[in-house]
């Protein structure tokens, strides 16, 4: 466990900038306290304790602001940046160097007692206030642009945005950089003006 920590701290450091030393990790970062919460929660949660891993998991939102049930799986190397909103559902599963950004829910779409939450491969990012809803899959190491709404499967390797999101040309890079996102809407719309001008001439 302790060396997983050591880890997680050294992936925080080496994802964000302001990090600027272990000590202030461990002490500050609330998606940190907000995961090893939820270990413990968890933990609970497979012995069957699932009212008293509730009431750690409550514990963790209100002293966090993130909502992690019990139920979800977690990877290490899990860093939820800044994170105050974030909400992950029972059924959700997330891979190792996943990071997630504030206001991001993993939510289900139905109330039957199933898989109805997504599951997120290693190397994701998600961006700040993304809706990830119902049992889809986040291929590795792809990219969700901030306020999307995402619905369906996302392939690997893969940078999706808008309502709902659909897949850009934007090749994976380090991070992801929401000033290169085009807006695919606009374009498309964009594209049709064109095209009726064209047969407006014509």
């Amino acid at each position: 466990m302790l060396e997983e920590l050591k880890e997680t701290v050294r992936f925080i450091q080496e994802n964000d900038p302001a990090a600027k030393s272990e000590l202030e990790v461990l002490i500050c970062y609330s998606g940190l306290h907000a995961i090893y919460l939820h270990k413990l929660s968890h933990w609970l949660y497979k012995q069957d304790c699932f009212l008293l891993a509730r009431l750690i998991s409550n514990l963790g939102r209100f002293l966090t602001g993130i909502e992690i049930h019990p139920g979800a799986q977690i990877a290490k190397k899990v860093f939820i940046d800044h994170g105050l909103g974030v909400v992950i559902g029972e059924t959700a599963e997330i891979g190792q160097e996943v990071i997630i950004y504030q206001g991001v829910t993993l939510g289900g779409t139905h109330s039957q007692h199933i898989k109805r939450h997504p599951t997120v491969q290693s190397g994701v990012v998600i961006g700040a206030h993304a809706q990830v809803l119902g049992n889809i899959i986040i291929g590795q190491n792809s990219r969700i642009g901030s306020g999307s709404v995402v619905v369906k499967d996302v392939e690997p390797e893969t940078t999706v945005v808008g309502i709902p999101a659909r897949s850009t040309n934007i090749s994976k890079g380090e991070n992801l950089n929401h000033q290169e996102i085009p807006d695919i809407l606009f374009n498309y719309i964009d594209k049709l003006e064109k095209e009726l001008k064209e047969l407006r001439d014509k």
